[in-house]
Order: structure tokens, then C-alpha cells, then sequence
């Protein structure tokens, strides 16, 4: 039987790769040596980050972390956008306190022309005196100005307890709101419901919105732990 020229040379192309891989497999000359450890300098990591413990819900209502991590969620966004939800917390910051004495006057009153004011809001976090580092939600929506405001203090500062809500609570004529009693005071743990959002679109100055923790319009407020006082101006107001 003859054989080619070609099938000769890749028989002998099979014996040598056979012939290579037989060797390799064989025993080393050279034995095994354990590499001591490394000695040089260590790497700089970055430290971990810390993951918020806080749950989802505790009973019906949403924590802020909670409420913020499924708003920014594909799959659950809308457990917490379509609907009004409750959040419970702290309040961790106002702007009642440091409201410009040009906003603060009678309701019928305008600000003047070069008055800069903000809309009344106020910030809840899961944690007393969180930090700005720490999840926090504004809530804004329960009065359109500090004008309103400053008729609630007004009538507040007189009242003991809300008998009759028509009656004792000053209601924001615009928005159609009943102004919270107490006002929302720094340090107050707090039971809000409201509709929840990337963005506030109430105000007639604009959209007030957050990409990261949401924005929540408010509905109503109970106090669940009241602030060891009374919110107040700084400022005086205007004359």
C-alpha cells in the first residue's frame, strides 16, 4: 500500500505532539518551591462602604432608606409612586427657622420684589440628627409660603390640642391643605403620607426635585415623638 507524501508529513506532525505532551507530563527535573509571601508595600484599598440596615417597611409604613431604594428600582418604583404611601421618621431639618424676614408677614401681605424665599420644606431621615450623608427625604407641600406660615405660628403657639380640625387648623387656601399642628419642629419622629417622587411640581416657581431620595407631597402628619420645642423664626418680620 503506498503512501502519500502529505499523509506521511502529518503523521509525523502527530508523533511529535504526541511525543510533547508525553514529556510534559513526566516528572520535572526542578521540584516544587513554595514563593515566600510578599514582602513589598501593601496596596491602598478603598474602604467598603457601609449598607444601610434599615428594612423596607416596618409594619405599613416605608423607612426612608426604603422608600428611596425602591423609587430608584426598576421592578419596584411604582410600589412606591403610584399610590400616596406613609413614611415614618425624623426630622433632621426646616427652613421655618431661618425663613428671610421679607417672607414673613400676614397672609394678603406680597413679599417684595427682590424677596428670595424658599418653599416651606422640612427633611426626615431614619435616624435622630442624621447627618446630610444619610438618606433624607424633603417633604414639601403642607404651606405654599412663609406668610402661611407665620398665621399658623400665630394661631399655634395658642393652641393646646386640635379639637375641632376644621376650626383649630389653618388650611392653605391655594394648595388646599390643613398647615401641620405642631409645625414641624427639628428632632420630632413623625408618621407622613403623601404622594412620593423624583419631583415637587406644586410650586408656581418650578420644579423642586431630587434624583437620589424623591421628594414627598404631603398629605397629612401625625407626631409620633413631639421636638423638645416649638419651631420658630429666627428673623424678625417684615415690617
Amino acid at each position: 500500500m503506498r503512501t502519500s507524501p502529505r499523509f506521511g508529513f502529518a503523521l509525523v506532525l502527530t508523533t511529535a505532539a504526541i511525543g510533547l505532551l508525553a514529556s510534559g507530563c513526566g516528572n520535572s527535573d526542578e521540584p516544587y518551591k513554595a514563593a515566600p509571601a510578599w514582602s513589598g508595600r501593601k496596596p491602598s484599598l478603598p474602604t467598603p462602604p457601609v449598607l444601610n440596615a434599615a428594612p423596607i417597611k416596618v409594619g405599613d409604613s416605608y423607612t426612608v432608606a426604603g422608600a428611596s431604594h425602591q423609587l430608584r428600582s426598576r421592578i419596584h418604583d411604582k410600589d412606591v409612586t403610584k399610590n400616596a404611601i406613609t413614611l415614618t421618621g425624623y426630622i433632621v431639618q426646616e427652613n421655618i427657622t431661618d425663613a428671610p424676614s421679607c417672607a414673613i408677614h400676614k397672609v394678603g401681605k406680597k413679599d417684595a420684589d427682590d424677596c428670595v424665599s424658599e418653599i416651606p420644606s422640612f427633611w426626615i431621615a431614619d435616624e435622630k440628627g442624621a447627618g446630610p450623608d444619610k438618606p433624607r427625604i424633603r417633604v414639601l407641600g403642607w404651606a405654599k409660603n412663609f406668610a402661611t406660615v407665620h398665621d399658623a405660628m400665630e394661631k399655634y403657639n395658642k393652641l393646646k390640642e386640635v379639637k375641632d380640625p376644621a376650626k383649630d387648623l389653618v388650611k392653605d387656601e391655594v394648595w388646599s391643605v390643613d398647615v401641620p399642628f405642631p409645625l414641624p419642629a427639628k428632632d420630632a419622629k413623625v408618621k407622613i403620607t403623601g404622594k412620593y417622587g423624583f419631583t415637587f411640581s406644586k410650586a408656581s416657581t418650578g420644579l423642586v426635585s431630587d434624583p437620589v431620595n424623591g421628594v414627598l407631597t404631603y398629605e397629612k402628619m401625625e407626631v409620633v415623638e413631639p421636638a423638645a420645642d416649638k419651631v420658630a423664626f429666627k428673623n424678625p418680620p417684615a415690617k
